[in-house]
């Protein structure tokens, strides 16, 4: 079974997929979020194709673990995707994410046409492989 990562920005979603044991997280892809239907159904298919036995989302809280309003945009993302899958959805605390794939994407020198491309889908890795961490700790 895999696991998906996603990483819900106002823009796009980066999508991070683990391999089928949940030991790694590799980069997938990003989805425009213009048009929540095309979001949807994207996200469907690749459930169907990649076949996904759980979800990992994002959760961003405030510094000290509070709900902000990124936090409610997200819960309100969450429910509207579980209305429409049938596989469990978690979500994972993504504080200071964004920060540190920014921060590798400008030590590998690219530029910041390319960063802002890049950003969500790296920060979706990260989100995947803290809860596979945590996960396989246990």
């Amino acid at each position: 079974m895999r696991i998906l990562g996603l990483d819900i920005g106002k823009k796009r979603i980066g999508l991070a997929i683990s391999d089928p044991q949940g030991v790694v997280s590799e980069a997938l892809d990003t989805i425009e979020c213009r048009e929540e239907e095309k979001l949807f159904f994207k996200l469907l298919s690749l459930l169907k194709e990649k076949e996904i036995g759980e979800i990992i989302v994002g959760f961003p809280l405030n510094l000290n673990g509070t709900i902000g309003r990124e936090s409610e945009r997200i819960l309100a993302f969450i429910e509207k995707l579980k209305k429409r899958v049938d596989v469990p959805i978690k979500r994972w605390d993504e504080r200071f994410t964004t920060k540190i794939a920014t921060d590798l994407l400008i030590k590998a020198d690219l530029s910041r046409r390319r960063r802002k491309r890049l950003v969500d889908k790296i920060s979706a890795v990260l989100i995947l492989q803290s809860y596979l961490d945590s996960r396989n700790r246990s």
